[in-house]
């Protein structure tokens, strides 16, 4: 644990030039003279403002006799000391942000190496997120802290999240973008929904890389608040990440294909879009028209909800029809209150956990 302590701040070597001056009974106007430096220079020197260079050290040897190693080394002591000195203060800064990253959770999701020592969890974050300093985290991931004007632990959590999808994704190989693959694609997608997880995941990365999409999938982390994402960062290669915030296949479907028409539509240029920022935004509406559109047709839909009563048979013949899973037909109903939460609930497909 760091301490605070009330260390002096490092001398410039400037004093002690100041000092031998003073001893020598010469001033600086002199000085600067004898040495062929202007007299600002000298004065910004003694204040430490600038730098004794080498060059400067061999004019002070001349001048006073003094080696230019030992004011080379007064120069090097005093940057030396300096830097620590502003180290110390960022590290106190560095230290604030790990109290609003949940730490043992990323310890326990193996995303960085377990350790009670301060120093040692700043260490690992700034391999986590690749900076010299935690402070830059709002530099290198600003979309995450603009929900609000200050830092807070969500904006953290919401940007580790995000630089985890992105690390999985640089493992990744896919080809370039083609619109005509994706188009096509979509169309396959949605038969995907009929079999188990441990199916229909490897399928769908395989098929979004190979149209230029690298799928990643990144456990829900505290206070993100986030169930998509779409990342454009790399020129090279879309990221489409996911979290598992929901525990059903249905929800999660919703979110592949909410993504999936941020994508078909253009949404996010260069940036990253999270889906859970704006709700209510024209560019989220139209992606849930979209995935609502493509999981099942509004016109098939639509006859559904006008059926009498919807029952267990009802929903089984509709799935096997559209050839979607049954637990995507029960989600919809859910979510639009046509039936309660509970009603034929051992339909849909429960998520496993994700690495």
């Amino acid at each position: 644990m760091i301490k605070k302590t009330d260390t002096p701040l490092p001398v410039p070597p400037g004093e002690t030039l100041k000092e031998y001056l003073f001893n020598w009974d010469m001033t600086q106007k002199e000085l600067s003279e004898r040495l062929g430096i202007s007299p600002k220079h000298i004065n910004e020197i003694i204040k430490g403002k600038v730098p004794i260079t080498t060059e400067t050290a061999l004019k002070l040897e001349s001048v006073l006799g003094l080696p230019a190693s030992f004011w080379i080394g007064l120069e090097s002591t005093y940057q030396e000391a300096r830097a620590r000195t502003e180290e110390a203060k960022s590290m106190e800064k560095e230290i604030e942000i790990v109290k609003s990253i949940n730490f043992p959770q990323l310890v326990k999701l193996n995303w960085v190496k377990a350790t009670k020592i301060i120093e040692e969890k700043v260490k690992y974050l700034r391999s986590f997120f690749q900076v010299a300093n935690l402070t830059l985290i709002p530099t290198t991931m600003p979309v995450a802290f603009r929900v609000s004007t200050t830092f807070e632990p969500t904006s953290y959590a919401l940007a580790t999240w995000l630089r985890r999808g992105e690390i999985l994704a640089s493992e990744i190989e896919t080809k370039s973008f083609s619109k005509r693959k994706f188009n096509q694609l979509l169309k396959e997608i949605r038969t995907l929904t009929v079999k188990p997880q441990e199916e229909y995941i490897p399928l769908l990365e395989k098929k979004l890389a190979d149209c230029g999409i690298a799928l990643v999938l990144v456990p829900h982390i505290n206070k993100t608040h986030a169930q998509g994402a779409i990342n454009r960062k790399d020129s090279n290669k879309i990221i489409l990440q996911l979290s598992n915030r929901g525990s059903y296949a249905d929800i999660f479907w919703f979110s592949l294909f909410h993504e999936l028409g941020h994508i078909y539509y253009g949404h996010n240029k260069n940036e990253i879009l999270i889906d859970d920022l704006d709700s209510n935004s024209e560019f989220e509406q139209e992606a849930n028209t979209f995935a609502s559109e493509r999981l099942i047709p509004f016109e098939k839909y639509n006859n559904l909800i006008k059926q009498p009563t919807i029952t267990r048979e009802l929903i089984l013949s509709f799935a096997k029809e559209e050839k979607i899973h049954p637990g995507v037909v029960v989600g919809r109903l859910c979510h639009d209150n046509v039936i309660h939460f509970s009603n034929f609930n051992d339909l849909r497909q429960k998520i496993l956990p994700l690495n």
